[in-house]
């Protein structure tokens, strides 16, 4: 808990100083699953199905989806945890809200076009793997801890947790696979792509997405190089165990 607040860091404090996307979405996290515990809604109201969305309706499960990790314990605390350091760390090193938002908005369409074929009922933990992934390739250098043993770079995170997962489950984690596969689609477009193809970079947002967040903060420029904010830390990588 104390990585999560920083050294003497007050609760408040900590929650405000977060951007504004992850914000929004630790607290939607937190709230679930308060709700979920105290037997208000249940997990039947709020997993991803086709059916369920396009036949019956029930909108709101395209994004409840992607904010159930399971009710009040330390599973849930863990996929806090990596919420809140690893799409923070994204968000604050994006080039403008408009850019991680459009981040946020390409993996949560994505991955709810791919979750009929894997059979995924909750998307908030391949979400969660698509961001680690992409972070992941952004800071290659920056050195991990995982459970204070194993001391590896950045790049090996995804591969780790999934090694971890058929460890202690006995199989593949097709979460974490699927949230490989789509963040690797944005991560080649966005950060490879562009250096061989004179800069053209296919998934920055459109203008009118620009401009629908330019009431805030004035954006940075889009070729502005911000993707390095994490590198030199040391940061322990705890596991996350899966929502089954």
């Amino acid at each position: 808990m104390a990585a999560m607040l920083g050294e003497g860091m007050p609760l408040e404090q900590w929650f405000f100083e977060m951007p504004i996307v992850t914000r929004v979405w630790t607290t939607a996290t937190v709230l679930t699953g308060v709700l979920v515990q105290c037997q208000i809604l249940t997990p039947f109201q709020l997993f991803y199905s086709f059916r369920a969305v396009f036949h019956k309706q029930q909108y709101w499960r395209l994004l409840t989806t992607f904010i159930y990790f399971g009710p009040l314990s330390l599973n849930l605390l863990f996929h806090i945890f990596f919420i809140q350091r690893y799409a923070r760390m994204l968000e604050e090193s994006a080039t403008s809200v408009a850019h991680f938002s459009y981040l946020m908005t390409y993996a949560i369409l994505s991955l709810l076009a791919i979750a009929p074929i894997s059979n995924q009922a909750f998307l908030g933990t391949t979400l969660s793997s698509t961001l680690v992934y992409i972070w992941s390739r952004r800071n290659p250098d920056v050195r991990l801890s995982f459970l204070g043993v194993l001391t590896f770079k950045a790049p090996w995170l995804p591969w780790v947790l999934i090694a971890f997962n058929v460890v202690l489950h006995g199989h593949w984690p097709k979460d974490e696979l699927c949230g490989i596969a789509v963040g690797h689609v944005w991560y080649f477009f966005n950060d490879i792509y562009p250096s061989t193809h004179g800069g053209h970079r296919p998934m920055d947002p459109p203008q009118w997405w620009i401009r629908m967040f330019e009431r805030g903060p004035a954006a940075l420029p889009a070729d502005t190089d911000v993707h390095a904010a994490a590198l030199g830390r040391d940061v322990a990588a705890p596991v996350v165990p899966d929502v089954r």
